[in-house]
């Protein structure tokens, strides 16, 4: 890692968001500094949470702020969930995805086990906004996007969308 300034929003189709992450050995002041550079993109892009590969990193880290804010930002460092209830369907977006929305099935609950950036490992329940962030954010450190959680309908209704993603990605890095 090197410039953190140079961390950006990372958009499909790039390469880091289809692989697994991987797990954080030793938090260091680079992993700090990704993780602070990680909250200004998610609080810039209006988002409640943001992953490491959404910010072009392959590491199994993520951030979640229910209200969008700095502040209330929670730090997850090689997270495991375990889900639970029953399944339910919600509109979800994506900042990797613009322009593209869709109901996504998710479990009701699930907990969560992570390390925090001072290296202590924590557990916490969620359920509603909290459940389908954490169950969201994980699907990014396993390589996994709403588009492969889409049914067919709306897999058929982004079709466009993603195809002009696909051009523009390629515009920009050719």
């Amino acid at each position: 890692m090197t410039d953190q300034k140079k961390y950006s929003i990372t958009r499909y189709p790039a390469r880091v968001l289809s692989s697994p992450a991987e797990p954080v050995g030793e938090i260091t002041d680079e992993i700090r500094q990704l993780v602070a550079r990680m909250i200004e993109i998610m609080v810039e892009q209006k988002g409640v949470g943001l992953a490491a590969p959404q910010a072009g990193v392959n590491l199994r880290i993520f951030v979640i702020s229910l209200d969008g804010t700095a502040e209330s930002a929670k730090v997850y460092i090689n997270p495991k969930i375990k889900t639970s209830g029953g399944i339910e369907a919600n509109s979800e977006g994506c900042l990797s995805l613009p322009g593209i929305t869709a109901n996504i099935k998710r479990f009701k609950k699930c907990s969560v086990t992570a390390t925090d950036l001072d290296g202590n490992e924590f557990t916490e329940e969620g359920d509603e906004l909290y459940s389908i962030a954490l169950q969201h954010e994980y699907d990014h450190l396993e390589g996994m996007m709403i588009k492969d959680r889409m049914g067919r309908v709306s897999a058929i209704s982004a079709k466009r969308h993603l195809r002009r993603l696909e051009e523009e990605y390629e515009e920009n890095n050719s």
